[in-house]
């Protein structure tokens, strides 16, 4: 297909100048961005400055300034909902924090890196990094905080278990950033500490009762869940993965867990359209949920058999069969959630129309990521498909790019080996458990992984059984966060390393966008504007103006999405104004980090290929605007236009 890249004049993403006369203060040494806020919780937005009474904003509103005046030694902020000139009256500027750019920080789960150290002077951070050992010195400010003497230096330290932003919403606006190349490749960033709702503090200046560790433990539970490839080849590796769990199940049910640990499955195959005789795309067997014994589930999965005819194609639909997985299983009720892939064969991309998905491996990897799903993937490297196991290899490293572990969970079984195969899944099978049996003894599992004793794993059973624990690790601290109540800290501004000291590898921080529904449905849209001047102009100059609309709009993004939608905007690129939206940015997206020389150089396979990310990308923003329940109130209210949605910054264009 002819890459086509006319751009319509009609297509547009621009700054916007006010409607109303008055315009919002820019950015110092700006000429178009203008400042903003977002309002901390308890803030009220008064008639005049000085003034008490006003009507409550509901924690992390944005706001526009539009003028700034000191009254008795304090500052107060004159702002408006949008850039218009509308002005809804002013507010305390102790009671906001600058909002520079759309993008926010989270904090990893910490299970195998240290608790990151949150400083009240960037100088502190550099002190650190600067250092002959920055991941001694880190651990021995750590110990000395956690032995409960303070450090001067120090404002907070990150919660020692997770807090899920999905359940204890909080921001980490970035207010400053400096990247370092010397003596290692990380941010430095002065962050302020918002939450969703006024009171809440950080772990270490709590006073409630909380129940301890050891007790929330026992009640810790994990579900794993098999996605199978049910194609013809796949018999025996079907039969023997119901014989690993037949004989975990005796194990567990001799000891009394059978309600703690539970497996479930789900086989898929390829298109339906192209085959009929498969008979399913994807189809969940066995629900964990509702699997009560082994008894139940061999019965439940007792009808799954190979199909009984072929494929259209060698690669079948993994990515369907995942999804499934990831949203028909109910996975509330585990604290440990693993998907464990097992193929022959590499996955039906986004862009081929056998995908019943539409989308990549990048995108099922995000959507495992936000339900807290640990991805595992099997390959059986079986000799029929030796043309297609380098390509297999590839997406599958992408699809199980874990950030806890800092690598892809992606083992591979050579020549299909059924005996290697059933190591392995039983190895898993075990380890899952051991997790419960020691927590239903209020015992956390073994720690990170890379300060553990002994040689490195000498094969895939070993070395699943390592990541296992560590990914088991995570998720005991992530569900410690949910049952107690973990809040992060709250209300600080304060500096940090967005890597972990002694493993830079490793990131303390995960970068998100926060879109409300009238922005992410900007962003679907602007994108399949950009996708349609490919599509439908037959033209092969215009490559550069093409290259600027797609820069500009993901600029725009992360600067202020609200102008993706003005009607009367020009072009940036024209004015020459996309370097203000690129500069001072610590994170870019795919887009704003290629060059017009690289967009030049690609071939035009290459272009396709970038279109047909976008196309899932696309895709994937439906799923989001689709999921009710990921969906965050910041005000508690139940007005639909108020939700916002944390979007990885992986997800953008």
């Amino acid at each position: 297909m002819k890459l086509r890249l006319r751009v319509f004049g009609f297509v547009t993403v621009l700054f916007m100048a006010p409607a109303f006369g008055a315009e919002p203060l820019l950015m110092p040494g700006k000429k178009t961005l203008y400042q903003r806020v977002l309002t901390r919780p308890g803030a009220r937005i008064v008639l005049n400055p000085g003034k008490t009474e006003g009507k409550p904003a509901a924690a992390l509103s944005r706001y526009y300034v539009y003028e700034r005046e000191t009254l008795d030694g304090r500052e107060w902020l004159q702002v408006g909902g949008d850039s218009r000139g509308r002005i809804d009256g002013w507010l305390d500027a102790a009671q906001s924090v600058p909002w520079n750019q759309q993008l926010t920080l989270a904090f990893t789960n910490p299970a195998n890196r240290s608790r990151a150290l949150l400083f009240e002077k960037k100088e502190g951070v550099l002190e650190v990094l600067k250092s002959a050992d920055p991941g001694a010195m880190a651990a021995s400010i750590l110990k000395t905080v956690e032995s409960g003497k303070p450090d001067p230096r120090l404002i907070s330290v990150e919660p020692q278990e997770y807090v899920d932003p999905a359940k204890k919403f909080y921001l980490l606006p970035i207010l400053q950033a400096e990247e370092l190349t010397s003596p290692r490749n990380v941010r430095v960033l002065e962050v302020a500490s918002v939450t969703a709702k006024r009171g809440e503090s950080s772990p270490a200046e709590t006073r409630r009762e909380v129940p301890d560790a050891p007790s929330v433990l026992r009640n810790f539970s994990a579900a794993v869940v098999f996605v199978i490839d049910s194609t013809i080849s796949m018999g025996p590796y079907i039969d023997r993965t119901r014989e690993a769990v037949r004989r975990v199940y005796t194990r567990i049910e001799k000891a009394g867990l059978a309600d703690q640990v539970r497996f479930g499955l789900v086989a898929f195959r390829s298109s339906t359209q192209a085959v009929p005789g498969l008979e399913y795309v994807s189809k969940v067997y066995a629900d964990p949920s509702e699997v009560k014994t082994g008894k139940d589930f061999l019965a439940k999965v007792a009808s799954l058999s190979p199909a009984k005819v072929s494929s259209s194609t060698f690669d079948e639909d993994s990515y369907a069969g995942i999804m499934t997985a990831l949203q028909k299983i109910k996975w509330s009720g585990f604290g440990g959630r693993y998907v464990v892939l097992i193929t022959d064969a590499g996955a039906i991309d986004g862009n081929d129309p056998l995908s019943q998905t539409k989308l990549g491996a990048d995108q099922v990897r995000i959507e495992a990521e936000q339900l807290g799903v640990a991805l595992f993937g099997l390959h059986l490297k079986t000799p029929a498909g030796k043309a297609d196991h380098a390509k297999a290899t590839a997406q599958y490293k992408v699809l199980t790019q874990n950030q806890v572990a800092g690598r892809p969970l992606y083992y591979d079984v050579e020549s299909g080996d059924v005996g290697r195969f059933g190591k392995i899944v039983d190895s898993l099978a075990d380890t899952m458990a051991k997790l419960v049996e020691g927590a239903s003894q209020g015992r956390m599992v073994a720690g990170s992984v890379r300060t553990a004793a002994g040689a490195k794993p000498k094969d895939e059973s070993e070395r699943i059984t390592s990541d296992a624990l560590l990914l088991g690790h995570a998720m005991q601290l992530a569900y410690l966060g949910r049952e107690k109540g973990t809040q992060a800290p709250d209300l600080f501004q304060a500096w940090l390393c967005d890597r972990d000291y002694a493993h830079p590898e490793l990131a303390a921080t995960e970068v998100r966008v926060l879109l409300t529904k009238n922005e992410l449905s900007n962003l679907s849209q602007t994108v399949k504007l950009i996708l349609d001047q490919g599509e439908k102009s037959q033209e092969t100059t215009g490559t550069a103006a093409f290259f600027d609309l797609l820069r500009s709009s993901a600029a725009h993004l992360v600067r202020d999405p609200a102008k993706l939608a003005d009607p009367k905007a020009r072009k940036l690129a024209e004015l020459g104004l996309l370097g203000e939206y690129l500069e001072g940015l610590p994170y870019k997206s795919a887009v704003m980090n290629l060059t017009s020389d690289q967009w030049e150089q690609w071939s035009q396979r290459q272009q396709e290929d970038f279109l047909d990310g976008l196309r899932r990308k696309l895709r994937h923003y439906q799923i989001y605007h689709d999921d009710a329940d990921r969906w965050v109130m910041l005000d508690g209210s139940n007005d639909p236009s108020e939700a916002v949605y944390p979007v990885p910054i992986g997800a953008l264009p």
